[in-house]
């Protein structure tokens, strides 16, 4: 199995519009991934990936502190958003020209 990664240009968007460009003389980017254990869910036919959502130990990822924030945790993510996050792409409703991601609908914490 191999695990790949991708580097896009987002120089007109994901940098603050456009203000912070790309030093592409830095290129080529590279990454490694050392001591990775990934488990995944096989795709061999519509629903066959819902092994990986059903709540069994084996799946330690479907228990409710992987799940949820507690209320001490919302803040430490909200103080994080306002202090370092530059981008959502869910408040660029010029990007998506209004048609917005489906996953932008749902709940915040």
């Amino acid at each position: 199995m191999k695990a790949y990664s991708s580097i896009w240009n987002g120089d007109s968007w994901a940098t603050q519009g456009g203000r912070v460009k790309i030093d592409w003389k830095r290129a080529p980017f590279a990454a490694r991934y050392q001591q990775v254990n990934l488990r995944t869910c096989p795709w061999y036919s519509q629903g066959s990936t819902a092994q990986c959502s059903a709540n069994t130990p084996a799946n330690w990822w479907t228990a409710p502190a992987y799940s949820r924030l507690n209320y001490a945790q919302q803040g430490q993510l909200m103080w994080v958003r306002n202090k370092h996050m530059i981008y959502d792409y869910c408040r660029d409703s010029k990007r998506f020209k209004g048609a917005m991601p489906p996953e932008c609908s749902l709940p915040l914490y």
